[in-house]
């Protein structure tokens, strides 16, 4: 195993504890980890930023699965994904770039040109 799938396997574990403190414990474990892999950037990484990443374990875990994220950027690929799926195969690129465009050029004139 690469010492990529490694690390991403560590930082999984993270996640898939039952509770924010247990998220906590193994994120002190895993930045112990990766110090002795030698990767301390890594390591202050996971042990600095972890206060962030599990906000969700704030919520009851029942929510956990349900919670999803605002971001914007995320919301619009995936709408990139789902209409591109649709069609299927493009003729050529300019076609995937023109149906791309539209959607885009309808979401800032329609959702983000009204809210301000």
């Amino acid at each position: 195993m690469t010492r990529r799938k490694a690390v991403a396997r560590m930082l999984k574990a993270i996640r898939a504890q039952e509770s924010h403190e247990a998220c906590g414990r193994k994120a002190g474990e895993v930045a112990n980890e990766l110090e002795s892999m030698r990767l301390g950037a890594a390591a202050r990484t996971a042990r600095d930023g972890f206060a962030e990443t599990p906000a969700y374990t704030e919520y009851p875990p029942e929510h956990w699965r349900r919670i999803r994220t605002n971001n914007g950027i995320e919301r619009i690929n995936r709408e990139i994904k789902r209409r591109t799926r649709v069609v299927g195969t493009f003729p050529d690129g300019s076609s995937a770039l023109m149906l791309v465009t539209a959607r885009l050029k309808y979401i800032a004139e329609h959702k983000w040109g009204k809210r301000r």
